[in-house]
C-alpha cells in the first residue's frame, strides 16, 4: 500500500490539498487533527502519547484494507531528529507492504497562511483552531521554535517534491501531485469514481 505524506508549516494547506487529492484518487485522508481533536475533547487537553498511539492503531488497521493508499499530513520539524526518526518509522511500515511512499512539502507565504488559518474548512475540521488569536499565536511560536521548511537538497528521498502553493488552488496542487507520482484510483472506491482520471 502506498502513502503520500503532506508536509508543511501550520495553515499551509495540507489538509485541504489532501481533501482534493482524495477526490481524484481512491486514497483516503488521515490528517493530523483526526486524532488530536478527539483526544482534546475527551481528556480536556492535548496528550501527545495518546495521539501517537491512536495514530499507529489507525495505520495498522488501514494497512489491512483494499485501498491503494493513504494521505497523511504532518508538520515536520526538520531540526528535530525525533521527527526524522518518526517519518522513517512510518515509511518503513508502508514499504514493508511493498508500497511506495511519496513526500510532498508545501510552502506558502506567512501572510497567506495567516489568512488560511481563518478559513471555514479549517475551523470546521479543527476545533482547537477556532480561537483565531490563540491559534495564530501558536502557529507563529512554532515557526520560531522549529525549522518547518526544509533546506534545499535536505530531503533525501527520490519520491519527493516541494510545491509553493501560495498562489495555487488546492485542486491544482492535488492534480500536480497525482500526475507527478502517477497515483492511480484503482481501489475499491476508485473503480466507481466518475471523476477518476486514467493515466498512461
Amino acid at each position: 500500500m502506498n502513502l503520500v505524506v503532506l508536509i508543511g508549516s501550520g495553515a499551509v494547506g495540507k489538509m485541504t490539498v489532501g481533501q482534493e487529492l482524495m477526490k481524484i484518487t481512491d486514497y483516503r485522508l488521515f490528517h493530523n487533527h483526526h486524532m488530536i481533536e478527539p483526544v482534546i475533547e475527551i481528556f480536556g487537553k492535548y496528550d501527545g502519547a495518546m495521539v501517537s498511539k491512536l495514530r499507529e492503531d489507525i495505520f495498522d488497521a488501514f494497512l489491512k484494507t483494499d485501498y491503494s493508499g493513504l494521505i497523511f499530513t504532518y508538520m515536520w520539524a526538520f531540526d528535530m531528529q525525533s521527527d526524522w526518526d518518526y517519518i522513517k518509522s512510518v515509511t518503513d511500515k508502508f514499504e514493508a507492504t511493498g508500497g511506495n511512499v511519496y513526500y510532498v512539502e508545501l510552502v506558502a507565504d506567512r501572510a497567506v497562511r495567516i489568512e488560511r488559518n481563518k478559513t471555514e474548512n479549517r475551523l470546521k475540521n479543527k476545533a482547537s483552531k477556532r480561537d483565531i488569536v490563540v491559534s495564530e499565536d501558536r502557529m507563529l511560536r512554532e515557526e520560531t521554535k522549529y525549522r518547518l521548511v526544509s533546506n534545499d537538497g535536505e530531503i533525501p528521498f527520490e519520491n519527493y517534491m516541494k510545491i509553493d502553493n501560495t498562489n495555487l488552488e488546492p485542486s491544482e496542487v492535488a492534480l500536480m501531485i497525482k500526475e507527478r507520482f502517477n497515483l492511480q484510483g484503482i481501489g475499491v472506491t476508485g473503480l466507481m469514481r466518475k471523476d477518476k482520471i486514467t493515466e498512461v
